[in-house]
């Protein structure tokens, strides 16, 4: 599976390289490096990640590149190599003549050793995405590659966290740290070039620039050789080794003034200078002990222990990040708590790196885990002498929502403190007695130990909660002393329909019982009656008067755009109702219209009495006045004039509809006809054979024993074309007709039809008479016979007249173990099935199919009954000797 990569080294590549471990050993990786694989990526197999690591030839082609377009020959490159440090040959894999055949694995130090050469800035380097973090990944599982068939052996050994740690560690926590060091970016690289602090010292390897200004215009870059000496144009050799900035001015003014006379200190000094560094030179230093990538590392001489960290990616969840030791000739020259930096801000750049220095990360100390209402919940390393206080402090202080009077800790026991009794785990309560001004207690804290802030109580006081007809329902602010009145004033007062007779009041007793207290409105500008002293969380209900009414409405229905019940209001009449529904549908009868209302008697049985009104074209509300009219053809209506009726609640007016009215009925035929295509059906008597002569006939090609015939149902009825039901069908392919069919149907069911009769004789009954909906296709003459279901080869047959159902399923193999051969069946080209019957004395009855027809042979069921031909046996024996007797005695 090739992964390419355009032009630069891509993350992703090494993302899924790791993940194909992290599946199999994810205590190994997933400890030291992070990896994300994208949506939709697939992960290689080990071998592919082994080829991709040994072969990455778009970095190697850049590499490349690069040194083809710096203009150094490879002499010159082998030289430099030499001046920085590297062997000379370091580079040759990469120089133009080299064999491209073989595979060229870049390491972690190809990189610097390009940017030694001055050709590859610290940027180029982060574009190319080849950065110490990505070393990480490829060197940890370049090394999980080596050692693969050793991993069941000890896949628990590599950086895995302490037993403390695996006993506190719980999903989503991460050590406090980790995630600075395992970033791709180029944050923590030094500087290649000044300014610098006062402190730093010269060293071979640095370049300065001198500008001489005023009476002599000169600048000169001043190379610091291998044994610490500048070489200034005109003033000579000057040593500068391990000379900061400042004495190394000092001795300037002494030498330069010797040769330009004008050089002095003073202000008003005819030649003045300045000296800074252009270039700053590598260090060589060894990152050792528990970091993700161990070994030696070229790094500015401006950087810190923290590039030093960052180069060989950090320390391992294993390793500490307190106590980071410098070694210089064997002595331990400083420490350094990396936890100043991340914590504080506080750089350490007191002490800084030589060449050879030895940065070495002990094991941790031991961690603690807080969780709870802290803001930021970690990990964290404690060192043996802090305690509950600093570990809050390390995390943030509390969360606001933290309940301070409770931190429960808990602690795993040393071996030497569990006893006999074997108690290893037990729980420290930090009580509110020891909280002090707001701060954390300074409780001693022991390794493995898991602290829990715990977070205030979620139930909210000193509230009442206002419900029901007022302007602004919910929560109100409760205050000692606090009435019905003022709480029903915070909340808007009440709405002009607020029911005056009763306010409820819930209130919530010490023991949670329930009492209910009331009382009423005086008037609706909120004044009450009996004005109650409320408790907290006290609930008030305010009803509506509108609340109680019944709904009250008018039921249109009939010939309308949206039939349904409008709201009744005062006054309303049938026009209104109409214009509620959206008009009238094109079928609407303009003549009258009906009311049924509510029986006003009380006669047994009586449900209403109905009322007809009338109505005129006036209510085609799209017709403009003056326009034609616009109604359905057959019954015109009057003009205008017709007597709006006034509505009462309850009534149901029905728009009726013109009779025998009703829109075209469509249907499709396709096929070997002279003229297929979408046609509407005359009359309500149209039968099929009208339709064919109406489609021009039948072509020479057509087989009209094939003839497929659907009609579309709903609710087991035929849908009858109705065109203002909309109900459609999935249409089949061969009924289409550019590319979409549009006759309205539903589930579309074929039925048999002996279309030779119907042509020979059209008083034949299968010439049907049509539907809205149905469809007609006939097919091109097919010598085929298919098989399907149970049997051992399904497929076409070809079709032998006068053969059987059996003689088909033979040529398809043969009926399979489960294939019930007393249910096969066939259906013939025209629809018509055909079902086998076995017969136990007389001639099993095959059917023959006709071309074209499918042969169908289905699966035996699977509880079939257990035979019993012992139990008939046994009966049949009776039976026949009671026969026996019977005859024996009649004939005596």
């Amino acid at each position: 599976m090739p992964i390419r990569a355009s032009g630069t080294f891509r993350r992703p590549r090494s993302g899924l390289l790791l993940a194909v471990f992290l599946t199999a050993m994810p205590g190994a990786i997933a400890a030291q490096v992070p990896a994300q694989v994208g949506p939709g990526q697939q992960l290689p197999t080990p071998d592919q990640a082994r080829d991709l690591l040994q072969n990455q030839p778009d970095l190697v082609r850049q590499l490349r590149e690069k040194l083809g377009q710096s203009g150094l020959s490879p002499d010159q490159v082998r030289a430099r190599l030499r001046a920085a440090g590297y062997p000379e040959n370091f580079l040759d894999q990469y120089l133009s003549g080299a064999d491209t055949s073989q595979g060229v694995r870049p390491g972690p130090r190809d990189l610097d050793a390009v940017q030694a050469l001055g050709i590859l800035s610290p940027q180029e380097a982060d574009s190319l995405q080849f950065a110490d973090s990505m070393f990480a990944i490829s060197d940890s599982v370049r090394q999980l590659l080596d050692s693969l068939r050793y991993v069941h052996l000890d896949s628990l050994r590599a950086d895995s966290l302490a037993d403390s740690l695996e006993a506190i560690q719980p999903a989503g926590l991460k050590v406090f740290g980790l995630e600075t060091f395992r970033r791709l970016s180029t944050r923590f690289e030094p500087m290649d070039a000044g300014p610098v602090d006062e402190n730093y010292q010269l060293g071979p390897g640095d370049a300065l620039v001198l500008i001489l200004t005023g009476d002599v215009e000169q600048a000169h870059v001043l190379n610091v050789t291998r044994e610490g000496f500048i070489v200034v144009p005109q003033v000579g050799q000057l040593h500068v080794a391990n000379l900061t900035l400042g004495q190394l001015e000092d001795q300037l003014y002494t030498r330069l003034g010797k040769v330009y006379s004008g050089v002095r200190r003073s202000p008003d000094a005819r030649t003045q200078f300045q000296v800074s560094l252009a270039k700053l030179r590598k260090l060589q230093v060894y990152v050792a002990g528990d970091v993700v990538r161990p070994g030696a590392y070229q790094v500015s001489a401006a950087g810190t222990v923290l590039n030093a960290l960052y180069a060989a990616g950090g320390p391992t969840t294993n390793g500490s990040f307190r106590r980071i030791d410098i070694r210089r000739g064997g002595k331990l020259v400083d420490s350094v708590d990396v936890y100043d930096y991340l914590t504080q801000g506080i750089n350490p750049t007191v002490t800084r790196l030589q060449t050879g220095d030895v940065v070495f990360v002990p094991v941790h100390g031991g961690f603690a885990k807080v969780a709870g209402k802290v803001k930021r919940p970690a990990i964290y390393e404690l060192r043996p002498d802090e305690t509950l206080r600093d570990l809050i402090e390390f995390a943030g202080g509390f969360d606001p929502t933290a309940y301070q009077a409770r931190v429960t800790i808990h602690r795993v026991l040393p071996a030497a403190s569990r006893g006999s009794s074997g108690r290893a785990r037990v729980v420290i309560a930090v009580g509110a007695d020891q909280f002090v001004d707001g701060g954390a207690p300074a409780v001693p804290m022991a390794p493995g130990d898991s602290v829990t802030v715990h977070g205030v109580a979620d139930r909210i006081r000193s509230f009442v909660t206002v419900r029901g007809n007022v302007w602004v329902e919910g929560e109100v602010g409760h205050a000692p002393g606090m009435k019905l009145s003022d709480a029903i004033r915070l909340a808007g007062g009440p709405k002009p329909d607020v029911y005056l007779d009763r306010i409820l009041v819930t209130r919530v007793r010490d023991d949670s019982s329930m009492i209910q207290l009331r009382s009423a409105f005086r008037d609706t500008t909120g004044a009450v009656i009996e004005d109650i002293l409320l408790d907290e969380e006290d609930e008030i209900r305010v009803f509506s008067r509108s609340t109680f009414r019944a709904e009250r409405y008018v039921a249109v229905v009939g010939a309308v755009r949206k039939p349904g019940r409008v709201p009744y209001r005062e006054g309303m009449t049938v026009r209104d109702a109409v214009l509620l529904a959206d008009g009238l549908t094109p079928d609407a009868w303009l003549q009258e219209a009906e009311i049924a209302r509510l029986a006003e008697d009380s006669t047994p049985g009586a449900l209403a009495k109905t009322i007809r009104v009338p109505l005129d074209s006036s209510y085609l509300f799209g017709r403009r006045p003056g326009d034609k009219y616009a109604g359905p053809p057959g019954l015109p209506a009057p003009a205008s004039g017709a007597p709006d009726a006034e509505l009462q609640p309850y009534d149901n007016l029905m728009v009726m509809r013109q009779p025998g009215w009703e829109l075209q009925r469509s249907v499709a035929i396709t096929g070997q006809v002279r003229y297929p295509g979408r046609y509407s059906l005359k009359s309500k008597t149209d039968r099929l054979n009208d339709l064919l002569v109406r489609a021009g006939g039948l072509t020479p090609q057509a087989y009209p024993a094939g003839v497929q015939f659907y009609r579309s149902y709903t609710g087991g009825r035929p849908t009858g074309g109705d065109p203002l039901t909309p109900v459609l069908a999935e249409p089949r392919p061969y009924l289409t007709v550019g590319g979409r069919d549009s006759v309205r149907r539903s589930v579309p069911e074929r039925v048999g039809i002996d279309l030779p009769k119907v042509l020979a004789d059209s008083g034949f009954r299968d010439n049907i008479v049509l539907l809205g909906g149905d469809s007609l296709h006939i097919p091109e003459f097919d010598p085929v016979i298919m098989v399907q279901g149970a049997v051992n080869s399904p497929g076409p047959v070809a079709y032998e007249p006068g053969k059987n159902l059996d003689w088909y399923v033979d040529r398809a193999g043969g009926y399979t173990q489960t294939g019930d051969q007393g249910h096969a069946y066939l259906t013939q080209p025209n629809g018509e099935r055909e079902g086998v019957k076995r017969r136990a004395v007389f001639a099993d009855r095959v059917p023959r199919p006709r071309p074209g027809a499918v042969v169908f042979v289905p699966n035996k069921l699977l509880q079939e009954q257990p035979s019993n031909v012992t139990g008939v046996l046994a009966t049949a024996a009776q039976v026949i000797g009671a026969l026996v007797t019977i005859i024996l005695v009649a004939r005596r």
